[in-house]
């Protein structure tokens, strides 16, 4: 209500007494506030912009949940504003070194510590100019705002947009609102479309897409050859010759006394030549580094939800044990979703099921969304395709 006509800042929003919060409701929605005291009832104006800061539960932003996961804030009071803006606190030398700098000279009061572009004089005629603006949309820029609806709402029907409450009209009220502002900022009567699409971007950047961390999975299927093969007692390439040339060369134990050398020609048992090419190539084979392939998360989920609400779906239909699906079946299935974007490639229908069994292995082993029927113990026993798998009954789809 003091701010009206201006912008109020808010600082520890996540603190705010629960009671305020409600308040506050009214004021965001209606641009007014109503007072009922002493039987008098009065609506007073508060047509204001809120410019709100709060901290992460915990202290730390966790990338891997979602923004509404990360404040202690209700969906009505997220849904009223129309921008969020993530600021995480990573570890920049450069960045560091520049903060560190600022603070030091505006500590010592040097008039120099900034150097704007404007004056204080010169921004205050600009902000004062650019409210008087009153821009009107044209028939074009109605267009393309009504398709960034749409495009919102698509993404929040498919459940992969990450967003911090459910778009409705809300959005398209916010939409309107930046692309005026877009146009106030360039002194223009028009809302162009180039406008509209800023603002698009602008939402959607700082609702839906949270930056998280990319999902590296180690490629481990060479170590379990060599384990297999040494299993087996399957000489790997080459090991029959390194065997025939060794048989060949006379053994030194240690101790012994070889008649062919001096005493002062005698070598440590520890530089023996036999003991130099007798260093078995296994050792070598496992230290060699694991391929790794790396995806983000977005891909991740998207497959990891495909997944795991197909297998929810088939577990519903009926409770018996057959209804539940195998390690192969389940990865058969999602490239039969994937028809389109595999087509005729060979190359890519096989990097999409290695992806896809790398994706399986990780929710089993990780994540703990999938379970195997049966147990460990029982699944071990198996091939890795014959494996019954379901989800996990504590995991919400």
């Amino acid at each position: 209500m003091l701010a009206d006509n201006g912008i109020c800042c808010i600082d520890e929003f996540d603190k705010m007494d629960p009671n305020d919060q409600v308040a506050i409701h009214e004021a965001m929605e209606q641009q007014t506030i109503s007072i009922t005291k002493a039987g008098i009832q009065a609506t007073l104006n508060a047509r204001a912009s809120i410019l709100a800061a709060a901290n992460p539960i915990y202290g730390r932003y966790d990338r891997t949940k979602t923004l509404k996961a990360n404040v202690a804030l209700s969906a009505p009071i997220l849904s009223r504003f129309d921008l969020f803006f993530v600021v995480l606190d990573e570890c920049d030398e450069l960045a560091d070194y520049s903060v560190a700098k600022h603070i030091l000279d505006v500590h010592r009061c040097e008039e120099e510590a900034v150097k704007p572009p404007f004056t204080k004089e010169q921004l205050q005629r600009y902000i004062r100019f650019a409210r008087t603006v009153n821009p009107t949309i044209t028939p074009e820029s109605q267009k393309v705002m009504v398709e960034c609806y749409r495009k919102l709402r698509q993404g929040d029907t498919l459940g992969r947009s990450r967003t911090a409450y459910r778009i409705t009209v809300r959005q398209l009220e916010s939409l309107v609102r930046l692309s005026e502002a877009l146009a106030r900022l360039h002194c223009d009567d028009i809302i162009k479309a180039s406008y509209v699409r800023e603002a698009f971007r602008l939402l959607r950047k700082s609702i839906i897409h949270v930056e998280t961390e990319d999902v590296t999975f180690e490629d481990d299927l060479e170590d379990r050859d060599i384990d297999q093969r040494e299993h087996n007692n399957i000489p790997s390439e080459g090991g029959n010759s390194q065997e025939i040339e060794t048989q060949n060369e006379p053994e030194y134990h240690t101790g012994e006394y070889n008649p062919e050398e001096d005493e002062e020609n005698v070598e440590p048992p520890s530089q023996t030549p036999f003991e130099e090419e007798d260093e078995p190539p296994k050792k070598k084979v496992r230290k060699a580094k694991k391929k790794k392939t790396q995806i983000t998360f977005e891909q991740y989920e998207a497959i990891s939800n495909a997944i795991s609400t197909y297998l929810r779906s088939k577990e519903n239909e009926t409770e018996e044990d057959s209804s539940f699906l195998t390690w192969g079946q389940t990865v058969d299935w999602y490239l039969n979703q994937c028809e389109a974007q595999i087509g005729d490639s060979m190359e890519e229908l096989r990097r999409l099921r290695k992806l896809t069994n790398l994706v399986i292995r990780r929710l089993i082993a990780v994540d703990h969304v999938l379970i195997y029927i049966g147990g460990d113990g029982a699944a071990e026993s198996m091939e890795e395709e014959d494996r019954k798998i379901a989800v996990h009954p504590n995991y919400v789809v």
